[in-house]
């Protein structure tokens, strides 16, 4: 197994005013999350976030730490939350083993020390996402399956933006220092997520997506509301969105997509919304 990672600075937005498209996609896209027995991860200075995800093709693999955290053990001074978005599999947080299936979530503590992940089926692997954050608090390890989610239906099919929000690693679920994770799943024939638009000072977010179907794309689009650009990305791709900046996306079909934030503030609904008109 390898584990590899990636260090992103932040980046200020007077700055990312001038960025051509490579600049974009080098400073904010996470094209290699997901790669046969090995864990990949970018580690973001916005709000120390990391994003990565678990392959365990041929065997058990473990989460081990890395240099820039100057840690005995990954989470020796961070909390992590993970979905399922490949095979079933297992994870098991210092012996004791937890079965994740396809779009289950498990929240992990801090100061567990050894973290290890499998697949049930090498031949369908788990693709364990992730995302952690610094935490203050060691708060109980918890599985979350669909069924516990807080479920919010939003959108129209005339907007085209007709969608499930599954809530999974949320303080209304289970107790998180800052981490906050979910999914949201896009009606067929729709389109458009996170719309109305908006930013959140208090918090930074990052986005996976997923079940994007075969030559099929997305368009993300980001930046300050009045100085939106726009990514392309493919399947089981993962973009940063910078506290400043909008986050939202169409597709040429519909598609799924994991949300997850780290910062201040845990209500859900801080944000500071951007119409659909006001945007440039």
């Amino acid at each position: 197994m390898a584990t590899n990672y990636e260090l992103r600075h932040a980046a200020h937005p007077n700055d990312v005013k001038n960025y051509d498209t490579k600049k974009i996609r080098e400073h904010f896209l996470i094209e290699k999350l997901f790669e046969n027995d090995n864990v990949n991860m970018v580690y973001s200075l916005y709000d120390r976030v990391i994003a990565g995800g678990a392959v365990p093709a041929s065997g058990k693999l473990t989460l081990e730490t890395i240099d820039p955290l100057k840690a005995n053990y990954f989470l020796e001074r961070r909390e992590i939350g993970f979905i399922n978005v490949g095979g079933a599999g297992k994870i098991t947080v210092d012996g004791t083993v937890y079965e994740l299936d396809y779009k289950e979530a498990l929240y992990v503590g801090r100061g567990n020390k050894e973290v290890t992940f499998e697949s049930n089926d090498k031949n369908r692997p788990a693709y364990f996402y992730f995302n952690s954050a610094p935490a203050h608090v060691n708060f109980p390890t918890k599985k979350i399956t669909k069924n516990e989610a807080e479920i919010v239906n939003l959108g129209t099919p005339e907007t085209c933006n007709a969608r499930t929000i599954n809530k999974l690693i949320v303080n209304s679920v289970v107790q998180t220092c800052q981490i906050q994770m979910g999914m949201t799943e896009l009606k067929t024939g729709s389109v458009w997520n996170t719309m109305p638009s908006h930013t959140h000072d208090r918090r930074m977010e990052v986005y996976l997506y997923f079940e994007v179907p075969e030559n099929q794309a997305i368009c993300h689009f980001m930046g300050e509301p009045q100085e939106t650009r726009h990514v392309w990305m493919k399947n089981y791709q993962a973009i940063i969105s910078p506290n400043w900046s909008i986050h939202s996306g169409a597709g040429t079909a519909a598609y799924t997509f994991i949300w997850g934030m780290g910062g201040e503030n845990l209500d859900y609904g801080d944000m500071d919304v951007v119409q659909p008109g006001d945007l440039r």
